[in-house]
C-alpha cells in the first residue's frame, strides 16, 4: 500500500513524539485529539524537541522547517476521512478504544490501515470494534519513541499478511527495527520478557539477596551490556547450549514463579509511588531529580544508539 497521509490519534507524550517522527519522513501528518489543550501542549513539545535537535547539530534549519510544516493539529474527526494510515495512541482503556474505533469506522476509508500502540491489550479484542478488522494490527512503540528503535508488529487473527508487510516496511522507512509477533498473546513479546525479568529482580530484592541498586547494576553492567548487542538466544549460543542446559537443570526450579503482582511493586503502587511521574518510586526523584534522571537516560540512550545503529 502507498501510505502518504498519516493521522495519529492521541496527543500525549507518545503520540506527539510519534507525530514528530512521521513528519520527518512524510509530508502530510496530522495529530488528532479531542481536547484543544492537549494539542497545544503537543505542539509546544514538538517545537521544543525540534529546536533541541537543531541546536545540537542533529537537524538543519531547513529540515526543521520542513518537518514542522508537514504537521497539522485538529480536534475534528474529519481528518480521518482521506488518510491512508491511522496510528491510535489513546489511553490504555478498552472502553475508550472501543468508542474511538466505532466512531472512526464510520469516517475512515475502508482501505485505510488502522494500528494501535497498545502495550498489551488483546489485538483480537480491540479488533471487534473495527470495521474490516483485516486491516487492523498492533504497532507497539517503546518509550521514548524517538530514541528506542524497536517496534513490535502484532497480528490479530483477522490481520492479512499484506497489512503486516505494509507496517513492517513502514517501520523500516522511518528507521525503526521492526519485529513481527505472529500470535496475539498477553504482553506480546517484549513485555513478557520485561516482566519475567522484573519478577525475578523484585523477588531477589524482597528476599534481601541483593539491593535495588545492586540489581540494577547487574542488569546495566552485565546482562544489559550484552543484550544491547546480542539477544538471549545469541548469548546462549556464545555461552554454549550445553552449559546453559546444565545450569537450567538446577536453576529453573528455584526461579520465582509467582502468579500475582510482585509484593514490592504492590507496596509502591498502594503508596502512590509511581516512579518518575510522582517523584518517588524505587528511587527518589524529588527536587528536580526527575529532570536530571530523564536527561541522563536520554543521553545514554543516544550514545548507545549512535554507537550501534547510526550509519551516518
Amino acid at each position: 500500500m502507498n501510505i502518504s497521509s498519516i493521522v495519529i490519534a492521541g496527543a500525549g507524550a507518545m503520540g506527539s513524539s510519534m507525530a514528530q517522527i512521521y513528519a520527518k519522513y512524510f509530508d502530510k501528518v496530522t495529530l488528532y485529539n479531542h481536547r484543544e489543550e492537549s494539542l497545544k501542549k503537543a505542539e509546544v513539545r514538538i517545537k521544543e524537541n525540534v529546536d533541541t535537535l537543531v541546536k545540537s547539530g542533529n537537524m538543519t534549519e531547513k529540515e526543521a522547517d520542513r518537518l514542522l510544516g508537514s504537521l497539522s493539529y485538529t480536534t475534528s474527526m474529519d481528518c480521518f476521512k482521506d488518510c491512508d494510515f491511522v496510528a491510535e495512541n489513546l489511553t490504555e482503556n478498552v472502553e475508550i478504544k472501543d468508542t474511538f474505533y466505532k466512531e472512526l469506522s464510520d469516517v475512515v476509508s475502508d482501505n485505510a490501515i488502522i494500528t494501535t500502540n497498545t502495550s498489551g491489550l488483546s489485538i483480537n479484542r480491540l479488533a471487534q470494534s473495527v470495521k474490516k478488522p483485516e486491516r487492523f494490527i498492533g504497532m507497539h512503540w517503546f518509550n521514548p519513541p524517538h530514541l528506542v528503535p524497536l517496534i513490535e508488529i502484532i497480528k490479530g487473527d483477522a490481520t492479512t499478511e499484506e497489512v503486516a508487510k505494509d507496517i513492517y516496511d513502514l517501520s523500516l522507512k522511518i528507521d525503526k527495527k521492526p519485529v513481527i509477533v505472529n500470535k496475539d498473546v498477553p504482553g506480546f513479546a517484549a513485555n513478557r520478557l520485561q516482566f519475567a525479568v522484573l519478577r525475578e529482580a523484585l523477588d531477589l530484592v524482597k528476599k534481601g539477596v541483593v539491593s535495588p541498586e545492586g540489581i540494577d547494576d547487574v542488569m546495566k553492567y552485565g546482562l544489559g551490556f550484552r543484550y544491547a548487542c546480542l539477544g538471549p538466544l545469541e548469548v546462549s549460543d556464545f555461552g554454549g547450549l550445553d552449559t546453559f542446559y546444565h545450569i537450567s537443570e538446577y536453576l529453573m526450579k528455584d526461579l520465582c514463579d509467582d502468579k500475582e503482582p510482585p509484593e514490592l511493586l504492590k507496596e509502591h503502587y498502594e503508596a502512590g509511588e509511581y516512579g518518575v511521574k510522582s517523584a518517588k518510586g524505587f528511587y527518589d526523584y524529588s527536587d528536580g531529580r526527575d529532570r536530571i534522571a530523564t536527561g541522563e537516560r536520554d543521553e545514554k540512550f543516544l550514545k548507545v544508539y549512535h554507537a550501534l545503529y547510526d550509519n551516518k
